[in-house]
């Protein structure tokens, strides 16, 4: 285990490589400035190294066997029945939406865009609001995802008609809410999310029947980038129908309703 730590660290220190490279470049030969806090920054880089070490080797021995050994344990006849039926994949689909709320709603990604969107809209942007509907995209996405390993059904199908859904709601959403909407999708691929939907999808397809890890395994992470668009837009809509609702003005008593 100390040896595939070392080696986790290693693998980190090389790709982390690339990033100061080009920063050192930019800062000496492009702006030929000192850079500010170097202390600091050093102090930052080598906890940034060792936090992403820590994370990659927790992910492998921890999250990705976990996430497997679920999938396999939902998915046992022994526990299901028949495995090929969609209809006995109750609690699958529950697993699926709770693990992508629950893993969404702790995404480091996530928490600093909800943040850098609260300031700059004012707070008009709420911060759990964004949050809540970014992490309900998602669970339902997995839903969905999970529903189209077991049947086998095509994933064009799925990106097809919820593309189709996102065009239409960009018409209609508010246009400050657009934006934001389809970053809302990108930062859902991170850290915490991608292992444990890339690891539900293996572990799924590896069991049901009839199903190949290379061709039904993979395709969860688009849904899950592509869902959150949908729900963004949504809740943007339902609270600029509410506050329409809200300031339109009352109609005037008549004079029956005030003789009663």
């Amino acid at each position: 285990m100390i040896e595939e730590l070392l080696a986790t660290f290693i693998a980190t220190i090389k790709d982390v490589l690339p990033i100061l490279a080009v920063l050192i470049f930019f800062q000496a030969v492009v702006l030929r400035k000192p850079v500010p806090h170097l202390r600091s920054v050093l102090v930052g880089g080598v906890y940034v190294v060792l936090g992403l070490g820590l994370f990659l080797f927790g992910l492998k021995e921890a999250l990705f066997p976990l996430g497997e050994a679920m999938a396999r344990q939902l998915t046992d006849p022994a526990f299901l029945g028949d495995p090929t039926d969609w209809t006995a994949h109750g609690w699958t689909y529950l697993f699926a939406f709770a693990i992508g709320f629950s893993t969404t709603i702790a995404e480091p990604s996530l928490i600093a865009v909800a943040i850098k969107a609260r300031e700059v809209s004012g707070g008009t942007v709420k911060e759990w609001g964004l949050r809540i509907a970014v992490a309900v995209g998602v669970a339902l996405s997995l839903v969905f995802g999970t529903y189209r390993i077991v049947t086998g059904t095509p994933l064009y199908m799925y990106m097809i008609v919820g593309y189709a859904v996102v065009i239409v709601q960009t018409i209609f959403a508010p246009k400050n809410i657009v934006p934001l909407a389809y970053d809302s999708g990108g930062v859902t691929t991170s850290t915490v999310t991608v292992p444990l939907v890339a690891a539900l999808g293996l572990g799924l397809a590896s069991t049901v029947p009839g199903r190949s890890p290379a061709l039904d395994g993979f395709g969860l992470i688009a849904l899950a980038s592509l869902f959150p668009m949908i729900t963004v837009m949504g809740y943007a809509q339902l609270v600029q129908w509410k506050d329409a609702r809200r300031d339109r003005p009352r109609a005037p008593k008549s004079r029956t309703e005030d003789i009663e």
